[in-house]
């Protein structure tokens, strides 16, 4: 994603520094493993390390309410603790039953073998683990209560937002922290290299930031980010190092960027009361000459690339064999172009016929409109969220999108209005203003082709 507008900041440089990656985290972080699960609770959540997919990948198949408590600043309550220890327990039982699991699945050889390492942050109302059927979705979804997932666009850490993560990690995000961390699962876009050292790429933008990023995401209740974006890899192989070690060291759960193929492409899975919620991300925005160095293969650190998107359809597919709820988050679009481009369409087109429920998407620097193709739910663009520098009204236009989902289906869609003011945290719009920016929110919808509702 481009900044837009000339009277944007470029370049901060590099200060050269080692990023510290020593993170505060929430429950025990597992070691680099192919597959995780993240079970969810109201205030805490434990990684599950369970056994990858044996199948492999395909060749070539292209507020501020609910941050840290501040009663616990160093510490979990002794409950906490307790489910930690329940916890260990399972990762050492889950390997044999979800591998066998996905064995009986029937994945093909095609699909995606990874999932995403995971400590997810603060959230909503959480549920225990779900058990995993041959049919590779929980057995109680389809009785299950419905829950809420809540996504906001470009966040980076750069120029006047660096400024709020350093003078404090837990309320760098904003206010709006209080509607993400409402959802049972909130995610957005990452869009800078995790890194203070490294090469700046040859590209008109760069964005850095540091290790403690992860830590002003968690605080905010974000439980999960896509990193597949023209921003992952702006600071050169020791920049997408050092992210990957920052990643690895703090347990945040990432999505779209890895140390290859398998491991970029792979889902984020989390139980959310009940059920298994995958989430996979890929980016069609990557500058021409840097593709072919950005892009992740099975021998190459990168992106999820959606260029040519067999590679993610193939583990969209993946994951729908082994998930209740499939999620898509892409990078994608044209700059400040509030309607959806043909290279859209013909994306979401193929990922809905491949299993996905909801398509998200950012880039444009705007909001675009949402709705439904079939019965999938699509947000074509939420535009800047955390932003480092003054846009006009519309691009500092922005909002907090939660759905409800019941089965498979989103039954329910809120849009919760906010501005981005002059220190670049979205601040929530109210009263009848709110109301006027839902309406014009909606009208976006009129030139994406979709419908008001599921089919």
């Amino acid at each position: 994603m481009t900044p837009p507008g000339p009277q944007l900041q470029k370049d901060v440089p590099s200060s050269g520094l080692t990023p510290d990656v020593q993170q505060q985290t929430r429950g025990a972080v597992a070691a680099p493993v192919p597959v995780t699960e993240a079970t969810h609770h109201p205030s805490a959540a434990v990684p599950v390390a369970v056994a990858s997919d044996p199948t492999g990948a395909a060749d070539e198949v292209t507020s501020l309410a609910r941050l840290h408590d501040a009663r616990y600043p160093s510490a979990p309550p002794p409950q906490v603790v307790a489910r930690r220890a329940t916890m260990l327990i399972v990762r050492v039982l889950a390997p044999a039953a979800v591998g066998l699991a996905i064995l009986l699945a029937g994945c093909s050889a095609a699909t995606t073998s990874t999932t995403r390492e995971a400590s997810p942050g603060v959230s909503g109302a959480r549920a225990t683990s779900a058990a995993v059927t041959s049919a590779g979705t929980s057995g109680a979804a389809a009785s299950a209560a419905p829950v809420t997932l809540a996504f906001a666009g470009d966040v980076h850490f750069m120029a006047r937002t660096r400024q709020r993560l350093d003078r404090d990690v837990r309320t760098a995000v904003g206010p709006m922290a209080r509607v993400l961390s409402a959802a049972d699962l909130a995610m957005v876009n990452l869009e800078t290299a995790v890194t203070e050292r490294g090469s700046p790429q040859p590209k008109t933008y760069r964005f850095q930031a540091p290790a403690s990023a992860f830590t002003a995401l968690r605080s905010a209740g974000i439980d999960v980010a896509t990193m597949a974006n023209n921003h992952g890899l702006d600071y050169g192989p020791v920049g997408l190092g050092d992210t990957l070690t920052a990643i690895r060291t703090s347990g945040f759960p990432t999505v779209g960027i890895g140390r290859d193929a398998a491991a970029a492409y792979a889902p984020y899975v989390a139980s959310v009361r009940g059920r298994r919620i995958a989430v996979v991300a890929g980016t069609q925005i990557i500058d021409t000459p840097l593709r072919s160095t950005w892009t992740a293969t099975d021998g190459q650190p990168g992106l999820a690339s959606a260029i040519a998107p067999a590679r993610l359809v193939a583990a969209v597919r993946a994951a729908r064999a082994r998930a209740d709820v499939v999620v898509v988050y892409l990078h994608w679009g044209q700059e400040r172009d509030p309607c959806p481009i043909p290279a859209q369409r013909s994306l979401a087109r193929a990922l809905v016929a491949a299993g996905a429920d909801v398509l998200i998407g950012a880039h444009a620097h705007t909001l675009l409109g949402a709705g439904y193709l079939g019965s999938t739910y699509v947000d074509f663009g939420l535009g800047n969220f955390l932003w480092y520098s003054s846009n006009s009204v519309g691009a500092s236009t922005t909002g907090v999108l939660t759905l409800t989902v019941s089965g498979r289906r989103v039954t329910g869609v809120r849009w919760s209005p906010a501005l981005v003011d002059d220190s670049g945290a979205p601040q929530p719009v109210t009263g009848a203003a709110a109301e006027r920016a839902r309406q014009r929110w909606a009208a976006l919808r009129s030139c994406t082709g979709l419908a008001a509702g599921p089919s």
